[in-house]
């Protein structure tokens, strides 16, 4: 993990240094003085070299410390810690309607494999993988919203757990979900159909095993290996649509964050928050290693 962060923090900072633009003169302005743009680059640590730049900011983020937004000059710590919250709750509630649509689906659709349901359910994955993120949210507000008047434009609602928060969530989590639900309902066909050939299942079926008890017990565990390995790849991507997703829903997280704050040229803002994603998604990776051995014995981590 440690080596992978290292990793991430080189390449970002090394893009955040190269990008064009001053983040002092944005901040004073197109027509501030020399002098003053000078002043305000050795305020913020500009006129220093990029790699002393870059371990100054290690060592500090290393310690908790992320910096100073140039922007609001509020601790970039604070600033992520306002947002995290809203963008696990849009990852979550995505990744549970991901499920939720795919697993099933996939499922019925290899028990029924050459039905009318697994046709229906190949081109509604499909379609749904066909289907850019952005143009399906601006579709849904022009529908739900707009026409309908069914949801909230954009914006999140507070408290949690009411009425007012769940409608705010539904139209970003489709958008962010949706996507993902179609990838997944393919693999989990795939992989089911493959577990479902195989000698053991035959054998089950000839002891007079019930056929929901053949399939929930024996082949799903089985086939369970490579979708929760495609479900730990879809973190990162649940993640980088947010961004996206986030900024045509207004919705005040992480992401929403992070286009602003590469717009402005507020380095340790972008920074942080791309070190945060890394961390969150290798956290997810672990425990996708670590579900691995409750579904194949076999796999030990000794």
């Amino acid at each position: 993990m440690i080596p992978v962060l290292i990793g991430v923090t080189i390449v970002i900072s090394s893009i955040v240094y190269l990008s064009p633009g001053n983040p002092a003169q944005i901040a004073l302005g197109q027509n501030a003085n020399p002098e003053a743009i000078a002043q305000l680059e050795r305020e913020m640590g500009l006129n220093q070299p990029p790699h002393v730049r870059y371990l100054d900011w290690l060592a500090g983020a290393a310690q908790g410390d992320l910096g100073t937004s140039i922007r609001s000059g509020r601790p970039v710590s604070v600033i992520i810690g306002e947002r995290l919250p809203a963008t696990l709750e849009l990852t979550v509630a995505s990744m549970m309607l991901t499920l939720i649509i795919a697993l099933p689906l996939g499922v019925i659709s290899a028990v029924r494999q050459f039905s009318w349901v697994d046709t229906f359910s190949m081109v509604f994955a499909i379609f749904w993988i066909s289907m850019p993120s952005f143009w399906l949210a601006l579709m849904l507000i022009l529908l739900f919203s707009v026409q309908w008047g069914l949801f909230p434009i954009s914006g999140r609602t507070t408290p949690l757990l009411t009425t007012a928060w769940l409608s705010s969530l539904v139209l970003p989590a489709v958008a962010n979900g949706t996507r993902r639900a179609g990838l997944l309902t393919r693999m989990t066909r795939s992989s089911t159909l493959e577990i479902l050939n195989e000698d053991y299942i035959r054998t089950a079926r000839g002891k007079g095993i019930g056929e929901r008890a053949v399939i929930y017990t024996h082949a799903m565990k089985n086939a369970m290996i490579p979708i929760i390995t495609l479900i730990g790849l879809q973190v990162p991507l649940l993640f980088s649509g947010s961004v996206i997703i986030e900024k045509v829903f207004a919705w005040p997280g992480m992401g929403r964050l992070l286009v602003n704050a590469v717009m402005h040229r507020d380095y340790p803002v972008v920074q942080g928050t791309v070190l945060v994603y890394a961390v969150i998604v290798i956290i997810a990776n672990l425990a996708v290693d670590a579900a691995y051995s409750y579904f194949d014995p076999r796999i030990q981590y000794d």
